[in-house]
């Protein structure tokens, strides 16, 4: 046998898996082949969408399960052993895997990620691939891992019936958090993007740590009941009845998991600290959701709770770690042990990527300013100075704009052809959300008729609308369909089908941004939920060129001496507490007032204007591009740049087209960079096949269609050295290219339909060319008639 001649596949068979088994890994339980890690990008355009390429590791080796310790990169015996290095180091990286191989058939090329050895690559034969246990002795000697810290490390994962396992980046977060809690670390920062899955893994760490019994009474705190209620009916109920939420102000200690709002553990009088009715070695792990919130600000209320219980390992988990010059998740917990951004959660195609929308209004553009005697609709006159978008709807309403928002947000709906898309707005503040929700209604009015709760205001202080977020929030729910709001509605809410998001309010704080595009993020492809649009009439989408928007976080040291020391920005919403929160500053710091903490909140008057017309002046639409860069593009341009990125010059293309066996390979490879290769079709407007449409768009070479194709073949009579059954057969091919494409007449299944199936059956078709070999000979050489003028 030729090994050169084998595939990559064969090289596997017969070369690779042998040698790992013969090593001593269990095929069954520790080996996985052809790992799909990744999902593939969602690449959006308009209406839509496609995937990208999946990363595929060709092996796993796992230690245990959840514990890969190796990975292996396969070539054919045509490559070098070390032909595949880069991207299985690539790959290693992305899923934290400290021992790297990469085969031919020949031997192994090994690197160590680890450090520990004197070589970091090394050639070994085929039969000295290292043992499992060989691996797991140098991660031991690597990680420093005792032998009470090895027993929690290799405590299994909660495994539910269906199967359920952690996503890569999931594994990855668990692993490395375990590991340094059973390393005696005892404060940790998870940093995971929204809609990723962060209480899933709360819940495998807890489970992984409370089953080894080195944490056995557990605190899990969140500062908004949905927080909680979500995580107990969904994520942490295999904990069952160990499980309890403190509610009441009650301290019943017989429980070993506790879930719990800040608001019921501590309040403005001593008497409210339930939490000082646990000992302060009660609880040995505390978890802390959204820990960018209360808990981060050191002067916090909240942080009392973690202080008390200083002697438990602490884990904080957030999206959005906050680092301000007095509120520092990193000077807390430490630098985080893992991040897992919004763009390469875009990247891996687990989290929807976004267009941007922005929507300029002519009074936003250019302010407003009130003729000399202009008097409000109460018949006040109206401060003279120009007002603009810091004025809006804070202290000065526009009426004629808050419905231009409200129509260009249905018009939006109606454009897309889905009416019935999630919609959330953000406004100002609760007032404004409701004159946004009556805007709404009356410019929907066709569907309120029918259906009253199409479009609801959900505020913390509209106990309605707050009982209609669970309705909005559940994929099965039709109505509601549009939520007005202005702070409940920007973290912890898991609107899994929301795609729409409408920007009306300012939006100062990166964290608070960060959250609410995280409203939009996840995925349900089973609800036709796939990436999501962003509507911003407020400039707010600027920040996404903020290198802050999606950057690593870093360390802001609390200033002392004589520094002035700015307020921080408190984003911690009230909505949904069982305690009204103490105010700490005043709601406006600009408020050039004394302030007294025990009085009711004031707020600013408004004036009120009418008979402004206000009109929409310009529109640009963006979309998340590679690199998690916004593009202004058509779908043409984006089809020419892909293209001349994926190849690099007209004969590169011709080459992979005409040195390709089947077409069908390399248009699937086009589908697989994102090309809507069917949209395009209808845009430029003629009947082309993939070939054309790309040397047309991409390379501005005059196109033919498939039948002008077609019928060039038929002038040439190509066909004269075959029989009449067989020329029969390659005019109906002919044919069915001129009507479908190239794809179809690739396909054997080809000679059973119409109108081959009229010429005989699908072996007697083939025995008219002398065989199945001589047909697919005869298929490609019409192929290069096909093409042969390109």
């Amino acid at each position: 046998m030729d090994k050169k001649a084998l595939s990559e596949r064969d090289i596997c068979t017969k070369y690779i898996t042998p040698a790992i088994d013969a090593a001593g890994w269990d095929v069954h339980t520790q080996v996985r082949e052809e790992v799909s890690f990744t999902d593939g990008r969602i690449i959006q355009r308009g209406n839509m969408h496609a995937r990208g390429k999946r990363k595929r590791a060709d092996y796993l080796l796992y230690y245990r399960a959840n514990l890969p310790l190796a990975i292996v990169e396969a070539k054919d015996n045509s490559h070098p052993v070390g032909s595949g290095m880069q991207q299985a180091l690539e790959y290693a990286d992305i899923l934290d895997i400290p021992f790297v191989y990469t085969s031919n058939g020949d031997a192994f090329l090994e690197h160590d990620r680890t450090g520990q050895g004197d070589v970091i690559e090394r050639e070994i034969a085929l039969d000295a691939f290292p043992s499992p246990d060989e691996l797991w002795a140098r991660y031991r000697q690597w990680k420093g891992l005792s032998d009470d810290a090895v027993e929690v490390v290799l405590q299994d994962y909660y495994m539910d019936a269906d199967g359920k396992t952690p996503r890569y980046y999931q594994r990855v977060a668990i692993n490395r958090t375990v590991e340094a809690i059973a390393q005696g670390q005892d404060r940790v920062l998870l940093v995971m993007a929204t809609g990723t899955g962060k209480t899933f893994t709360a819940f495998q760490i807890i489970w992984r740590l409370w089953k080894s019994r080195r944490k056995k009474r557990v605190l899990f705190l969140a500062d908004r009941n949905i927080l909680v209620d979500q995580a107990m009916q969904n994520d942490f109920r295999p904990l069952g009845d160990g499980m309890t939420k403190i509610r009441h102000r009650e301290a019943d200690k017989s429980y070993e998991i506790y879930l719990a709002l800040y608001q019921a553990l501590t309040g403005p009088e001593a008497q409210q600290n339930i939490f000082r009715a646990f000992s302060p070695d009660f609880f040995d792990l505390i978890i802390v959701d959204e820990c960018h919130r209360g808990s981060a600000a050191e002067d916090s209320a909240w942080r009392v709770i973690l202080e008390y219980f200083s002697s438990a390992s602490q884990i904080g988990l957030t999206a959005t770690p906050k680092e301000t010059r007095d509120v520092s998740n990193i000077d807390y917990f430490g630098e985080a042990v893992y991040t897992y951004s919004l763009k390469q959660g875009i990247e891996d195609g687990f989290l929807a990527p976004y267009r941007v929308i922005r929507v300029g209004l002519d009074r936003d553009l250019e302010g407003w300013r009130p003729t000399k005697g202009h008097r409000d609709k109460y018949g006040e006159e109206i401060e003279d100075r120009v007002y603009n978008l810091k004025d809006y709807d804070r202290t000065l309403v526009i009426e004629e704009r808050t419905k231009a928002v409200a129509q260009r947000i249905t018009d939006f709906l109606k454009g897309t052809a889905d009416r019935f898309a999630k919609t959330i707005v953000f406004c100002v503040d609760t007032e404004h959300a409701e004159r946004m929700r009556q805007a709404l209604v009356n410019a929907n009015a066709d569907l309120v008729r029918k259906h009253p709760y199409y479009v609801v205001r959900i505020t913390g202080d509209d106990d309605v609308g707050k009982r209609e977020l669970s309705s909005f929030i559940d994929p099965e729910s039709r109505f509601p369909v549009i939520a007005t709001t202005s702070k409940l509605l920007t973290t912890g809410v898991d609107a899994q089908t929301c795609k729409l998001i409408v920007l009306d309010a300012n939006i100062g704080s990166m964290t608070e941004f960060k959250q609410i595009i995280g409203r939009g993020t996840r995925i349900r492809e089973d609800y036709g939920k796939v990436a999501f649009s962003i509507l911003d009439f407020r400039k707010n989408t600027d920040k996404f060129t903020d290198p802050d928007f999606d950057g690593e976080p870093v360390q802001v040291y609390v200033v002392t001496g004589d520094d002035d020391i700015v307020p921080p920005d408190v984003d911690e919403p009230t909505d949904e507490a069982e305690e009204p929160l103490r105010p700490t500053r005043p709601a406006d710091p600009t408020d050039d007032v004394a302030w007294d903490p025990d009085a009711p909140p004031q707020r600013r008057s408004k004036v009120y204007v009418n008979g402004v017309p206000v009109r929409v002046v310009n529109e640009r639409v963006q979309y998340y591009g590679p690199g998690g860069k916004l593009i202004t593009e058509s779908l043409r341009d984006y089809t020419r740049r892909t293209v001349r990125e994926h190849f690099a010059s007209l004969d590169d293309f011709l080459q992979r087209w005409n040195a390709a066996e089947q077409k069908a390979a390399v248009v699937e490879e086009l589908r697989e960079q994102g090309l809507f290769l069917e949209e395009l079709r209808a845009e430029v407007g003629k009947d082309l096949d993939p070939f054309d449409l790309v040397c047309h768009v991409a390379f501005d070479q005059p196109p033919l269609t498939r039948r002008e194709r077609a019928l060039e073949v038929r002038k040439r009579d190509v066909f004269t050295t075959y029989g009449p059954q067989a020329r029969a057969v390659l005019d109906a091919l002919l044919d069915k290219y001129a009507d479908e494409g190239i794809e179809d007449i690739e396909d054997l299944t080809v000679l059973k339909l119409d109108p081959l199936r009229q010429l005989g059956a699908p072996l007697e078709l083939l025995r008219s060319f002398g065989g199945k070999p001589q047909y697919v000979a005869a298929v490609r050489s019409l192929e290069a008639e096909l093409y042969r003028a390109a």
